[in-house]
């Protein structure tokens, strides 16, 4: 599973997640902005870095591990002083490594472990939410990620009944989003119509997004005047939404997209749609995006 591309998506998604994980009161979210940052000398890039608006707030500079890696710490210590002696920051700045389990984490030498002590790295493991009761849906997802096969889909279920209350259909569309991305990364060899036959999507279909694009394709197919005309139309709209649906988690990964960028996305069928949507999170800059379109976004 791409979890470093996924975490930036939650984190980018739900800004209050980190003071979740390191136990923070959330309302020390507020007055910061997330992004993911590259340090040139050798190419070392953030997971993700918490930067705040006042010089009075600490940076947080954020790495997370979803697999054994002994040359963990030396690699986070090296884009660490990197970013500082690079950017030079006013602020504090403070590490937090993320683990999906205590197991992945290599063991500390001395001056990590005097790092570790005075807190300027902190520690989380992942693992610790599993049996957490919570009603954050960015918990909620990490718990999905962390689960079993056999559990996927139960826990699935139970966040998409949790958002159906959601009355932000923004929410609701950013955070159905995840569960089904996390659901195609655990069920790879299956279709998105059988991921789909397993959790219940009506919940989506009542999103704004969803519901837009149906009167779109119902309109078109009333103007052809026949039966066969409004399936088509029908059609139409549901690749509408879908195209919709992914312009959005473009512009929430790469910033803003070109006009240019969107009308070629708007022309790509339905069946090209859904393999964007499968390889966006393996695309790391614009243009890849663009080479991918070039690529595998020519013809119908």
């Amino acid at each position: 599973m791409k979890t470093d591309t996924l975490f930036y998506q939650l984190f980018n998604t739900f800004h209050t997640l980190l003071f979740e994980l390191i136990e923070r009161p959330i309302s020390e979210a507020e007055g910061y902005e997330f992004s993911s940052v590259e340090v040139k000398e050798k190419s070392f890039r953030f997971d993700g870095i918490f930067s705040p608006k006042a010089k009075d707030k600490p940076i947080y500079l954020i790495e997370v591990q979803f697999q054994q890696k002994e040359d963990f710490y030396w690699e986070y210590l090296s884009e660490i002083y990197l970013y500082l002696n690079q950017y030079r920051p006013e602020q504090e700045w403070q590490a937090i490594a993320i683990f999906a389990r205590r197991s992945y984490e290599p063991e500390p030498r001395s001056h990590v472990r005097e790092m570790l002590e005075c807190q300027r790295i902190q520690r989380v493991y992942l693992e610790d939410l599993l049996e957490r009761e919570t009603d954050s849906f960015a918990i909620g997802i990490i718990q999905l990620i962390l689960s079993s096969e056999s559990q996927a889909i139960t826990k699935a279920r139970q966040l998409g009944e949790k958002i159906e209350q959601e009355r932000d259909t923004e929410i609701q569309e950013q955070v159905l989003e995840l569960i089904e991305t996390v659901l195609v990364y655990k069920f790879p060899k299956l279709t998105r119509q059988e991921i789909e036959a397993m959790f219940t999507y009506s919940d989506l279909k009542q999103t704004r997004v969803y519901q837009e694009a149906r009167e779109e394709g119902e309109q078109r197919g009333l103007k052809l005047g026949e039966q066969k005309g409004l399936k088509l139309g029908e059609q139409r709209g549901l690749v509408k939404g879908q195209s919709t649906m992914l312009l959005r988690m473009l512009s929430r990964k790469f910033g803003q997209i070109t006009p240019s960028l969107r009308g070629k996305v708007n022309k790509l069928s339905a069946k090209q749609l859904e393999n964007l949507a499968e390889a966006v999170f393996d695309l790391e800059t614009i243009a890849d995006l663009n080479n991918w379109l070039k690529t595998k976004g020519k013809g119908n």
